[in-house]
């Protein structure tokens, strides 16, 4: 297999994390590529009509992408137990929730890069960045029982969300006020995974 990806991408991440927690990393090989939304590489539309990274490109069927499409394709090739089924609804709804941290923060980055300076809209930014931050406290409010259980795929994710304020928005500090997970990230960012897939430009 390969997967098509840039290490910056906090969606790489989730799948890179992934494939080392379900020792599958070996399995894989990793096709970088530079790709922007104004400028899509080729071997990623090839791979996804979307033109969006990650995708990952298998001998034995089409493509897949979207992160959480692929990260559950190696969860089940490994029946790794990633996506349990007693409290599934729960996973899927706080990876969702991660995944829409980044979404919002990654639009934040683009709208920072990518305009001139007079076309950027503070409003925008700011609506965003509002997302975020609701996000980032409801987890702190009201799951992190569900983070302090046994690892699945939504602790990953919201690993590599938060990994990725840190990386593009640690001016905007999203600790202030969710102590109980800065505390948790502090000790999860640690793992062997995490450490691994640490984004980078």
């Amino acid at each position: 297999m390969q997967l098509i990806y840039a290490a910056a991408s906090p969606y790489v991440r989730k799948v890179c994390a992934l494939l080392h927690e379900t020792g599958q990393f070996d399995d894989v090989e990793l096709v970088s590529v530079k790709t922007a939304p104004t400028a899509t590489a080729e071997e990623v539309r090839a791979a996804n009509p979307a033109g969006k990274i990650p995708a990952l490109i298998r001998s034995d069927g089409p493509s897949i992408y979207d992160s959480r499409v692929i990260t559950r394709y190696l969860d089940a090739r490994a029946n790794a137990g990633f996506y349990p089924d007693a409290r599934i609804w729960e996973v899927l709804t706080l990876e969702a929730t991660a995944d829409a941290i980044m979404d919002a923060a990654i639009l934040v980055t683009y709208e920072n890069r990518l305009r001139p300076p007079e076309h950027r809209s503070e409003d925008w930014i700011e609506a965003q960045w509002s997302k975020v931050s609701h996000a980032v406290k409801a987890v702190n409010d009201r799951w992190m029982s569900h983070l302090s259980g046994p690892i699945d795929m939504s602790h990953i994710a919201i690993g590599c969300a938060l990994g990725y304020l840190d990386f593009r928005h640690d001016a905007r500090n999203w600790r202030s006020g969710s102590d109980a997970l800065d505390d948790w990230f502090a000790v999860f960012s640690q793992r062997d995974s995490m450490v691994a897939t640490a984004p980078s430009d």
